[in-house]
């Protein structure tokens, strides 16, 4: 099964959170749960904010990835079609606002689940939790806007 990033033309596919072309980022990979959708990470021992706990940005980052495919994935199940077909459905981040409930421990695999809150016109506001060992550490909510073809384009 191919994740939702898989599906990013070349143009969109540099971000540093979910960007398959970009070899220093993150490259999540976020699949259909259900009705949710989500994440799997491990963060690297450089990911540190403190001896032991992912760094905050970290946090933000994979919310703000995992949010923005799920809002395009959301928009394609709308619509009924598959993520390969066109036009492609791309979204970026209008705000992004972050919970931090626990610290993260760096240890262990990071689940990240989003449910889709709103899709109002351009807009999808989707809610993510982050969870380690079923532990709820952070949560955050997405308001994810639908690019304009020209975005991204050199």
């Amino acid at each position: 099964m191919k994740a939702f990033q898989d599906y990013y033309p070349e143009n969109v596919a540099h971000c540093y959170g979910c960007g398959a072309l970009n070899a220093h980022g993150h490259q999540i990979k976020t699949y259909w749960d259900g009705e949710e959708s989500v994440t799997r990470f491990s963060p690297e021992p450089y990911h540190t904010s403190v001896p032991g706990y992912a760094y905050g940005g970290l946090i933000a980052s994979l919310i703000d990835c995992h949010s923005t495919g799920t809002a395009a994935a959301a928009m394609f199940r709308l619509e009924n079609r598959g993520m390969d077909t066109l036009p492609p459905f791309r979204f970026v981040t209008g705000s992004l606002h972050v919970d931090y409930l626990k610290p993260t421990p760096l240890s262990g695999q990071l689940e990240i689940r989003g449910s889709v809150k709103e899709v109002k016109g351009r807009k999808v506001v989707v809610q993510t939790t982050v969870l380690v060992d079923g532990v709820l550490t952070a949560r955050g909510e997405v308001v994810a806007i639908q690019m304009p073809d020209s975005f991204g384009s050199t």
